[in-house]
């Protein structure tokens, strides 16, 4: 776990950003190296406290949450949901800068007053998840760089079961697939993707073998053959993701 001094500015560009851990197969996979910040990861789900809402300094410039096998919902199995789904509402709206992730965007979701379904039919999305991005995608502070000229991303990675029914009050729905309406959108300052930009194959097919409702084989043989496009899109997003970071540092360090 890489630490660093809140109480300093970024190094001149370098971002850093805290991560949350939920689930121990559920990590920064690729992110781990795409993501160009000094990264800190909170593994809550070994007991490690998540931030406190009220100390947004301790994030540094950035948060992003990470996916898990618990619902957004299930305080009981996970007693620090709470606390994420506060953090995640005061980043959102506090300019700072958030990436969740599949269960960090339900999370997102519900802390803003939207709901998840659990369970939600029809039944578990996995494997490369025809994208449909709405207009305001393209001027998404993040998503732009997926849906700009020729190189559209038309295609990511999907691995959950439940799913975000309503989004919160103000926020901007950004994409959709054919089987789950809210892919995307924005809360604030922050991004909610239904989807695992972060994923590699490697880490993907653990996935599949780990749930019983994926056949595994279709899964594979649906990433493998959009794979140059899913993972060009997760590295795209990582590095808009961390440039946004970077310009809200800049924006806070401007003389008044």
């Amino acid at each position: 776990m890489t630490t660093y001094d809140t109480d300093a500015p970024a190094a001149t560009g370098t971002a850093r950003l805290t991560v949350v851990q939920n689930s121990p197969d559920v990590t920064l996979d690729a992110y781990a190296d795409q993501l160009a910040a000094d990264l800190r990861v909170v593994r809550a789900f070994d007991g490690e406290p998540v931030p406190g809402a009220d100390r947004l300094d301790d994030l540094g410039d950035g948060l992003v949450v990470l996916g898990g096998h618990m619902s957004a919902y299930d305080d009981a199995r996970a007693p620090w949901l709470p606390a994420l789904r506060e953090l995640l509402l005061a980043a959102a709206t506090s300019d700072v800068p958030t990436l969740g992730i599949c269960l960090g965007a339900q999370l997102l979701a519900v802390a803003g007053g939207g709901h998840v379904q659990v369970s939600a039919p029809p039944g578990r999305e996995a494997g490369a998840t025809r994208m449909y991005w709405r207009a305001e995608a393209a001027t998404d502070p993040v998503l732009a760089t997926l849906v700009a000229g020729d190189a559209v991303v038309h295609h990511v990675t999907s691995m959950h079961g439940d799913a975000i029914v309503d989004l919160p009050a103000g926020a901007v729905w950004l994409g959709s697939s054919n089987m789950y309406p809210y892919q995307a959108f924005r809360l604030g300052s922050a991004l909610g993707v239904q989807f695992h930009p972060e994923a590699s194959r490697a880490g993907f097919a653990r996935w599949c073998e780990a749930f019983d409702d994926v056949d595994t084989a279709s899964a594979l043989a649906g990433f493998d053959e959009h794979e140059a496009e899913l993972l060009d899109g997760g590295r795209r997003l990582a590095d808009a993701f961390v440039a946004e970071v970077r310009a809200a540092v800049g924006r806070r360090t401007l003389p008044v």
